[in-house]
């Protein structure tokens, strides 16, 4: 299920894709006059997204839960990530039955000098009960959690104080043709783009300008099931180490990787 379009006063519009503790948030510039500049510490949201989709489509951001924005905030300035005020917002959100109710958020953002085109923040949110609801994380094609990130760049290794602070993972393992670390939502990937067409099957971003988010890892309860409602979609998939892939130029730019549900 695809939640309601959702408009942010910063000039973008949403529409959020729930999974259990993980959320996609499908975006686009709603409103481009009401995009606020950069300043000296604040981010801007709707200017990054804009400039974004000028060079690229697919995978813009990422966002962490966390562990609330002001602390999020002061641990990135301390770790040279960026020294950037909290950015709190609340808006109306639409349940099933079509009331509302109001959803607010506060968010530290994070910036990887060598990603120039990737995006970073936590996001702590005021009204969870509001926001997160089990009749939305439901989906026909049988997916039923967030296994991982995966993101690409030439050399992976020069990423890792960045991905260590921004997630505040301190192990950053070291696996052929990439570093990874394991969060409470999944893993996060950096790999060179040789091992990323190895792993996925499928050509990786362009990174002229630097590092890129590249695919979303799902975790599917059925492959048959999947199959089925891909086809019946009319989707285009291939297969990639026992996977189900869609290919970037397929699904706008994100690559997206189906995985068998793993069962303790």
């Amino acid at each position: 299920m695809v939640g309601a379009h959702n408009r942010h006063a910063w000039g973008t519009h949403n529409r959020i894709v729930q999974l259990p503790g993980f959320f996609v948030e499908l975006l686009n510039i709603g409103e481009p006059e009401l995009i606020e500049a950069h300043g000296p510490r604040s981010f801007s949201f709707g200017g990054f997204l804009r400039d974004f989709l000028e060079r690229n489509e697919g995978l813009a951001m990422l966002v962490l839960e966390g562990k609330g924005a002001a602390c999020d905030a002061e641990t990135f300035r301390s770790a040279g990530l960026g020294d950037f005020n909290v950015f709190d917002f609340q808006r109306e959100a639409k349940r099933p039955d079509g009331s509302s109710v109001t959803v607010a958020f506060s968010l530290a953002f994070a910036v990887d000098d060598q990603s120039p085109d990737a995006g970073f923040f936590t996001c702590q949110q005021h009204y969870p009960e509001n926001f997160w609801n089990p009749a939305f994380q439901h989906h026909p094609n049988g997916v039923v959690g967030i296994a991982g990130i995966i993101m690409v760049a030439e050399h992976p290794d020069e990423h890792r104080h960045f991905l260590s602070a921004f997630t505040g993972v301190n192990i950053v393992k070291s696996e052929t043709g990439g570093i990874s670390v394991t969060t409470p939502r999944g893993e996060i990937q950096i790999l060179t783009p040789s091992n990323y067409r190895k792993r996925v099957g499928t050509e990786p971003p362009d990174l002229t300008r630097g590092a890129r988010l590249a695919a979303m890892r799902f975790a599917a309860r059925e492959r048959a099931e999947l199959i089925s409602v891909l086809g019946k979609g009319g989707v285009t998939s291939v297969e990639c180490n026992g996977n189900i892939v869609i290919p970037a130029h397929v699904a706008q730019g994100a690559t997206l990787v189906f995985e068998p549900l793993k069962v303790d």
